[in-house]
């Protein structure tokens, strides 16, 4: 989380990143940040206390955190991966197609639908009554757990939630996918060997991080209710929760020059003061 915090440091102030990539990059990594912190303070409290219990305000709260969080870095990663599509294949517009008030727009329109489609997602997870015990086998209070939990039918909110994962999971995945797959075409084409190495390996990293997030989300979130369990889903939910976040400032930071030089600036000016 710390690498997180200084991702977000230099790039609102080191004036040097000041392009879309770092733009979009400072808002990953306080989305990364948010995920966090909004699952593992629970679970620590809960390997170091013997009380594991969970108010329902509590879980109600932390639900609906996951929600916007994860469907705002849903959305953004797709941005993120239209942008280097974009700065890549069509460098000549890249000012152009993506100047500042457009890089706004879209950092606001992932916000939005992650804060208003999680409103969505909570009703879905919270319409039915529960009158059983509500033990969860998780390290947080989930979606798919929690509906199983109530007392009514529970087939229409999973199928609800498995419409919204193909528009927030599913959708973004073949963007990106495709926009990667634009982009090594376009780089076979015209660039040197050692550019093309270069190229591939940090797409490859790109697309692995991206995929172990949205399939162990959509494992999560698209699967039928008789494959859930606790030893099945407590793997994904660590995957895309606290694995990934984690991940994230090593895959696109630390193997960028600029931020790596970003980053010894500011840490000089810290050392300094």
């Amino acid at each position: 989380m710390a690498m997180n915090g200084l991702i977000i440091f230099i790039t609102w102030t080191d004036p040097r990143l000041n392009s879309p990539m770092y733009f979009f990059l400072g808002h990953l990594s306080f989305l990364d940040v948010c995920f966090i912190t909004t699952t593992i303070p629970q679970m620590l409290i809960h390997l170091v206390v013997k009380n594991h219990s969970v108010s329902f305000a509590s879980c109600l709260t932390q639900m609906y955190l996951v929600f916007c969080v994860g469907v705002a870095e849903c959305i953004l990663l797709a941005f993120m991966a239209y942008d280097r599509y974009v700065a890549i294949c069509h460098p000549l517009s890249y000012a152009q197609i993506m100047s500042r008030q457009v890089c706004v727009k879209l950092v606001s329109t992932a916000w939005l639908f992650g804060l208003i489609n999680g409103i969505f997602l909570e009703y879905m997870s919270f319409r039915n009554p529960f009158c059983r015990d509500n033990h969860i086998e998780n390290f947080f209070c989930e979606a798919p757990i929690v509906i199983a939990l109530s007392c009514g039918d529970p087939q229409f909110s999973l199928r609800m939630i498995f419409a919204d994962a193909i528009v927030v999971l599913l959708s973004p995945m073949v963007l990106i996918v495709i926009s990667y797959a634009r982009i090594l075409a376009s780089i076979l084409g015209r660039a040197s060997s050692s550019g093309r190495g270069k190229t591939f390996s940090t797409c490859a990293s790109h697309l692995t991080v991206v995929i172990f997030f949205y399939t162990s989300a959509m494992f999560s979130y698209m699967n039928p209710r008789s494959t859930h369990g606790p030893d099945k889903d407590k793997p994904f939910s660590l995957l895309y929760t606290i694995i990934t976040p984690m991940c994230n400032p090593i895959i696109y930071s630390f193997r960028n020059k600029e931020m790596k030089g970003a980053m010894v600036r500011a840490l000089g000016r810290t050392s300094l003061a």
